[in-house]
């Protein structure tokens, strides 16, 4: 619950309340199922059993197997977040959410501004190698 007042976004919370979620959705989709099953029931006795039979399972499998999918896919990309914060942190480096970007002290200093090939004394810049 701590996680969930934390301002500065240093914990994922998804995780934690993915199985939650997942169960509330299996709970909609069964509601869903019998609404479905019961309003064929009262217009027709023969689409009601279509419903109960084969519409509504495969719509609600359907469902399931995007859900699932659509989670994991989430639950991923944070996974990879955390082991990425944590290999910079092995590395030396600072992660993001622990002060931004800081250059390590080994990386190259950062490039500078193009000098003007004419201020080296001579009035033409140098020739390109890649042009013919």
């Amino acid at each position: 619950m701590k996680s969930l007042f934390d301002l500065e976004f240093k914990q994922f919370i998804t995780p934690s309340i993915i199985k939650i979620v997942y169960i509330l959705i299996m709970v909609l989709l069964a509601i869903g199922y019998l609404g479905i099953v019961i309003s064929g029931f009262m217009a027709d006795a023969m689409l009601g059993f279509l419903m109960l039979l084969i519409v509504g399972p495969l719509v609600s499998l359907v469902y399931l197997v995007l859900v699932r999918a659509g989670l994991e896919s989430l639950l991923a990309q944070i996974r990879t977040a955390e082991n990425t914060t944590e290999l910079v942190r092995l590395a030396g480096g600072i992660p993001p959410a622990e002060g931004g970007y800081r250059p390590h002290p080994g990386n190259p200093p950062a490039p500078q501004q193009p000098q003007d090939p004419t201020a080296n004394g001579g009035g033409t810049p140098p020739a390109n190698p890649y042009q013919k």
